[in-house]
């Protein structure tokens, strides 16, 4: 018989069976389209090797009048500015405290008895005077996390714990010791009577002077990170000391010297509260910072992830939380990149700055700062659904007045304002019903003027929106979305897989963007058993179709000011993707697993057994960088659309044959065959690949084979 030329359809589909789909992909795992053709996705590399604290959800990215090319990154516990490599930390204070407030203490004792390695988790010291609730402990050279303090007795202990010294967890033996044993702490008391601080919130601590041993001023006077809040008015740090200026420290611990309290001039800066990094059910004790909401109730609540809205105002930086006040960085101020934002009340000529808004926009249309989801004015609460801006080219002035073009409005359909995104001369605003369009209509005709342009919409969240090629794109609650003057539902093949697989309680994580370098547009979102982001799908608005695959970022950006789009990791590191051909997060060079299994297939008209005795493979490895990069190519025969191709053995036979290309050519030389023995009526064909420094494109592969009979 002649050869048979396989030649898919583009795009993967899973919304019918695998025979339903014939002729196309139905499985896929960082791989793109290129002119119809699949092809392995490209790699990414850390911008730099530094990271950063928490987890991103929001990246920004401009250039300075004195040409620094900047990337505001909000996480979960901080707000930074990238340059040049180094983060740099702007976290507005919340709240500073008088000098004198507060005060240190240290622990010490010794061991009341001997202790063997093998001893239970409960250690008796002689005196637990001062000693945290839970901490850390040196006895000897073995350190000893506890959780619990019962009399003189050191409870939940977990024996041959370990330290940070210069950023590496060293751990330490549990080993036996001897009644009578120095027994030091790591862990230093804070006393603050309204510290109002909550597990891992950030203080910066000033005026201290020495405790009288290894808490010196220097090792008091920095910034820490709460670790646990014991009483309304006592929390828990570890003592720390930087060994150079390289960001790497060291865990201090105290000697019996170390009684003082650090003096009376003792300044703490309280950092805006940090947040959890999933959306979580809290009830009681802990749902909420002390004194507040359902803390101590027994009501429930929702703890939501922080969610960062950001813009550049010319070259300064405006951003706050989703429910939380206005933030202004000046980027002309000298040494800027250490000074910390304000709030943007404290401006000169703040005039009626809301005090708590949902999210934040400056219009191209005359520069208006606009407030989505912001407290009226005259009142402190939150109007979910009300807008506000302020005057043109003006970020402090908010009062409407005849002299200037401020102003505020209501939208009605929905209950709440999930976002917004500057269009094509105009605003698009977001609730969780409808979608509105806000055009610039001047100064005395109400300036801004809302027009219903979709209804019955949903919005996945406040990140979900992408625009790309002058179009705006969404996802939402159980379909895709987008906009180019009309609101349509955006056909899509993959709907089925997406929304059957996807963790409803975590949508506040999704966060989509553009990648136009390859005509694509990405979405990220937790899989129903992950609270953290675990998968992307792709929509190419090119050729109009969709693939998807398994990958962990927070947050995406792709800006016209940097060579490649950008992407922030759980291990808390901004890398650059379509850079390379392998994962370079953390400066070594991995593999990034690619592969695409095609739908069923019919040999010959699906009537006949066929055997396929050889295939012609054709496979292009333009831009690898490996010596002999290779992919596996994989068929597997089925008797029937029914035998399910992960076990066809017993059917009809697997067969994997590879495709390399010559080394020492520098035109593509492919495997001119691979001979197999693979029977079936129909068949499905995948293509893999698991080594670093290969990227693969594949063409039209041909088959060779005969009729085997009938059944």
């Amino acid at each position: 018989m002649p050869l048979k030329k396989l030649l898919f359809k583009s795009g993967v589909n899973r919304e019918n069976t695998r025979y339903a789909t014939e002729g196309g992909w139905y499985e896929c795992n960082n791989v793109r389209f290129r002119k119809g053709g699949p092809e392995k996705i490209g790699g990414w590399k850390q911008i730099n090797t530094t990271t950063f604290d928490g987890v991103a959800r929001s990246l920004h990215n401009w250039i300075t009048l004195t040409g620094q090319n900047l990337i505001g990154v909000g996480t979960n516990l901080k707000f930074l500015i990238e340059n040049g490599g180094a983060f740099n930390d702007i976290t507005p204070i919340r709240n500073t405290t008088s000098a004198g407030d507060v005060t240190f203490s240290a622990s010490s004792t010794t061991l009341n008895g001997a202790i063997s390695s093998t001893s239970a988790t409960i250690i008796a010291i002689t005196d637990a005077t001062g000693f945290p609730v839970s901490g850390k402990i040196l006895i000897d050279s073995e350190i000893v996390n506890y959780t619990g303090v019962t009399n003189n007795t050191l409870t939940g202990c977990t024996r041959g714990a370990s330290k940070l010294i210069e950023n590496v967890s060293t751990s330490t033996t549990a080993a036996t010791h001897s009644s009578g044993a120095a027994v030091t702490c790591f862990t230093i008391l804070v006393t603050d009577t309204v510290h109002a601080a909550t597990e891992s919130d950030f203080v910066t601590f000033s005026g201290a002077v020495s405790l009288g041993g290894n808490f010196t001023a220097d090792v008091l006077n920095q910034n820490y990170q709460v670790v646990s809040v014991e009483t309304l008015s006592t929390y828990t740090i570890l003592a720390k000391s930087f060994s150079d200026t390289s960001l790497k420290f060291t865990n201090v611990v105290s000697t019996s010297s170390d009684s003082g309290n650090g003096g009376s001039n003792v300044v703490g800066a309280y950092e805006l509260s940090t947040t959890a990094t999933s959306s979580t059910e809290l009830t009681g004790w802990g749902a909420g910072t002390w004194g507040a909401g359902p803390f101590g109730s027994g009501e429930a609540s929702t703890e939501i992830l922080r969610l960062w809205s950001q813009q550049n105002f010319g070259e300064d930086l405006i951003f706050g939380p989703r429910n939380g006040d206005l933030f202004y960085w000046d980027a002309s101020v000298e040494g800027s990149l250490n000074v910390r934002a304000v709030n943007l009340t404290t401006l000169t000529g703040a005039s009626d700055v809301p005090t708590v808004q949902n999210f934040i926009l400056i219009s191209d249309i005359n520069r208006f700062v606009f407030c989505f989801g912001a407290n009226e004015i005259g009142s402190s609460r939150v109007n979910p659904m009300h807008i506000r801006w302020s005057d043109q080219e003006s970020a402090v002035n908010w009062s409407p007045a005849a002299t200037n073009q401020a102003g505020f409005l209501t939208l009605s359909r929905g209950t709440e304002i999930v976002t917004a995104a500057q269009a094509r001369q105009e605003v698009l605003v977001w609730t969780n019903s409808s979608l509105y369009s806000l055009q610039y209509v001047g100064a005395g005709s109400g300036v801004w003027g809302a027009q219903l342009v979709g209804e019955k919409t949903s919005i996945a969240s406040q990140n979900a929106v992408a625009s790309a090629n002058g179009v705006t794109y969404w996802m939402g609650k159980d379909k895709f979305y987008m906009y180019d003057g009309r609101t349509q539902t955006l056909p899509c093949s993959l709907l089925k897989y997406v929304f059957t697989d996807i963790n409803s309680e975590q949508y506040t994580q999704v966060f989509g963007g553009s990648n136009e370098g390859f005509n694509e547009v990405w979405w990220f979102y937790c899989s129903k058993n992950s609270s953290n982001i675990d998968r992307y799908i792709i929509y190419n608005y090119a050729e109009e179709i969709w693939y998807y695959g398994s990958m962990a970022r927070s947050a995406w950006l792709d800006s016209g000011l940097r060579n490649f789009p950008l992407a922030a990791t759980y291990n808390s590191r901004l890398v650059n993707h379509e850079e390379g051909v392998d994962d370079n997060e953390t400066g070594t060079a991995a593999a990034i697993t690619s592969f695409i299994t095609s739908s069923d297939f019919d040999l010959d008209d699906g009537h006949k057994f066929m055997l396929m005795s050889r295939v012609l493979p054709d496979v292009s490895f333009e831009g690898s960088t490996a010596t002999n990069p290779v992919v596996a190519m994989t068929f597997f025969g089925l008797a029937s659309s029914g035998s399910g191709y992960n076990n066809p053995a017993s059917e009809s036979g697997v067969n994997t044959g590879t495709v390399t290309r010559s080394a020492t050519s520098p035109v593509e030389v492919y495997t001119t065959q691979i001979h197999t023995r693979v029977r079936g009526r129909q068949m499905v064909l995948k293509i893999a690949s698991s080594a670093t420094g290969v990227q693969w494109q594949l063409g039209a592969p041909r088959l060779d084979m005969r009729p085997d009979g009938r059944r």
